[in-house]
């Protein structure tokens, strides 16, 4: 006999954004590698200093390789970022799969593509992100909110 309850809870809803940024003195090659070297994610994919601490962080820049950043807010909670690299074209794009757990809830598996191209003398990147919300998580903007963060994150870092 199935459990109803367990059942009516189970939902999804779905989302997408795309996000650009151009960078005038930097190579789409200096940008890839912001992504595809352990030294370069270091310098901007983490949650924000003051308020989140890395517990785990994983690193394997290869197709089928995955990665995993682990953290612990101020408040107690723990986020997990789980993810599986699908395609690389080395100084192009990048394609991964991720899913997100709030402490032990898988809340979304998402689709996420960057792009690296020549603008003038300088850098375009184009983020663009699919994704699955699970079972009444009500993202309401934030993951994009997130991913806007972590962009600018990755803008100063390019900046140095």
């Amino acid at each position: 006999m199935t459990d109803l309850t367990a059942t009516a809870a189970r939902s999804v809803s779905h989302g997408m954004f795309t996000i650009e940024r151009t960078y005038p003195s930097v190579t789409p090659q200096r940008v890839f590698d912001a992504f595809a070297t352990e030294a370069g994610k270091d310098g901007w994919f983490s949650g924000p200093d003051d308020r989140w601490d890395i517990v785990e962080r994983e690193f394997d820049f290869r197709v089928g390789g995955r990665e995993r950043l682990k953290g612990k807010w101020k408040t107690g909670m723990v986020t997990d970022f789980q993810a599986t690299y699908w395609d690389i074209v080395p100084g192009e794009r990048i394609v991964y799969a991720y899913s997100m757990h709030l402490d032990d809830r898988m809340i979304s598996v998402s689709l996420a593509t960057f792009e690296f191209k020549p603008a003038g003398s300088g850098a375009k990147l184009v983020m663009t992100e699919q994704g699955a919300f699970l079972d009444g998580y009500d993202d309401a903007g934030s993951r994009e909110r997130g991913s806007r963060e972590l962009i600018d994150k990755l803008s100063r870092y390019l900046e140095r």
